[in-house]
């Protein structure tokens, strides 16, 4: 397995605020992106399940926390649709990032050891 790849540390710009809060923000915007850029779905169809997804949480569209938990719960339900991924082992990579997460001390980079992968 192939080490994850570290990006350096980019200086805070107050002229030129970062777009995402958090890396994960990032992260699930970018992989949504690269998986319709793949084929696996059309924006079009993306746009409409999360808008539906902003509308059934009462909005959120202000591009913080609950929106990017709203697009991530859109993409975990498009990639259940659409057979990509099973409940079942979706529930145990989420149940090993907690373990993880809860495991890292303060401060280190959460990682996902070989046994939350499978």
């Amino acid at each position: 397995m192939k080490p994850p790849m570290m990006l350096p540390e980019i200086p805070p710009n107050p002229a030129n605020p970062p777009v995402f809060a958090d890396p994960w923000h990032a992260q699930v915007f970018a992989i949504t992106v690269h998986l319709s850029g793949a084929g696996l779905f059309t924006w079009p169809d993306w746009a409409a399940r999360f808008g539906a997804s902003l509308r059934k949480q009462g909005g959120a569209a202000d591009g913080g926390e609950a929106y990017y938990l709203a697009w991530l719960a859109t993409l975990e339900q498009l990639l259940l649709d659409l057979g990509q991924a099973d409940a079942p082992h979706l529930a145990a990579l989420k149940a090993a990032w907690t373990q993880a997460h809860l495991d890292t001390p303060h401060g280190a980079p959460v990682r996902l050891g070989p046994q939350g992968a499978q």
